[in-house]
């Protein structure tokens, strides 16, 4: 659906009437820059804007159905990126993963939101708030959602990172459902480092003039976006590297604690086998048999049976296998 269309003359929202079918003719009329924002649209619903806006079906194809990496085209006259965005949401300590796409033309931004996170009613609230930002043409929108969607990155990395801390005193607590969350938290830095990665390859491209035209102060702005990027890059490889080191001390500290139970296990055997043997031989019946008719025999077998024990306790306790 359509959550907000405008458009802008000279920095500033014009009052806009009528269908939103006629948004760009009168985007055009007025010599302005269009910028229409939808949220997870069905192709009947998009294919309407994609009409007006002259858009390539392909892109409209990848804008509808998402589930896209980021990236960016050039279709004629029109560039279409896609972003992904992501959030934490701190009650399931989970990440949500969402997309947007942007179709920029030389005046008219088109957007299209899958998911919740990154609403873009803030983006569209700063730049109404910014007309020298504003009057710079749509290139001004792109980067606007961009810095906002490279912003939200921050929140995750610091809910992942307080994530890792909290594993980390899970495994040397001995916690016995922590390979399950050491699981799922590498598959969720995987996914969000497949949404950060490919964005600092798109800002070099657009870096490069091969996006949307910039002037000297856009390519400021960018160049800041992608510095912030790059750097949500290398945090996430360095939680890759550090969950999978926990990983590997959570097998160390599993197979050690295998080891100290099998020890266990084994010391108390030979302990109980000790005993077993000396009654298995006394319980033979035999007539001749070395202390048989003794009047000690009995307690002396008692007595080897505790000796024979407590002797072989103290050696696995002086070894530390019990």
């Amino acid at each position: 659906m359509i959550v907000d269309r405008a458009i802008y003359v000279d920095g500033k929202r014009a009052e806009l009437s009528g269908a939103a079918e006629d948004t760009y003719g009168a985007c055009r009329r007025r010599g302005g820059m269009a910028w229409i924002g939808l949220y997870e649209p069905d192709e009947a619903e998009f294919s309407s804007v994609a009409e007006e806006f002259g858009l390539h079906p392909l892109a409209v194809e990848d804008a509808v159905h998402a589930h896209q990496r980021p990236k960016l085209e050039k279709y004629g006259d029109t560039y279409f990126v896609v972003l992904k965005t992501a959030r934490y949401v701190d009650e399931t300590e989970t990440v949500e993963f969402g997309e947007i796409h942007v179709f920029v033309g030389e005046d008219f931004v088109v957007t299209v939101r899958h998911g919740e996170a990154s609403a873009l009613r803030g983006v569209r609230e700063r730049l109404e708030g910014d007309r020298e930002l504003l009057r710079r043409g749509p290139a001004s929108i792109l980067y606007a959602i961009m810095d906002r969607v490279v912003d939200d990155y921050g929140p995750v990395v610091d809910g992942l990172e307080n994530d890792i801390d909290e594993i980390e005193s899970e495994v040397f607590g001995g916690s016995p459902h922590v390979s399950r969350r050491i699981y799922e938290l590498s598959r969720e830095v995987v996914e969000f480092h497949r949404a950060t990665r490919p964005l600092a390859g798109v800002l070099e491209r657009m870096l490069s003039d091969g996006g949307p035209p910039l002037d000297v102060e856009l390519k400021r702005y960018m160049r800041d976006v992608h510095d912030h990027a790059i750097r949500t890059n290398e945090q996430i490889e360095g939680f890759r590297e550090l969950i999978s080191n926990i990983l590997n001390v959570n097998l160390t500290l599993v197979s050690v604690e295998q080891n100290d139970e099998v020890k266990r296990i084994s010391a108390w055997a030979a302990i109980l086998f000790a005993p077993t043997v000396i009654a298995g031989i006394y319980g033979m019946n035999f007539d001749r048999m070395p202390e048989l008719h003794w009047d000690f025999g009995y307690p002396f077998a008692l007595a080897l049976m505790l000796g024979v024990s407590g002797v072989l306790y103290a050696l696995f306790r002086r070894r530390g296998w019990l």
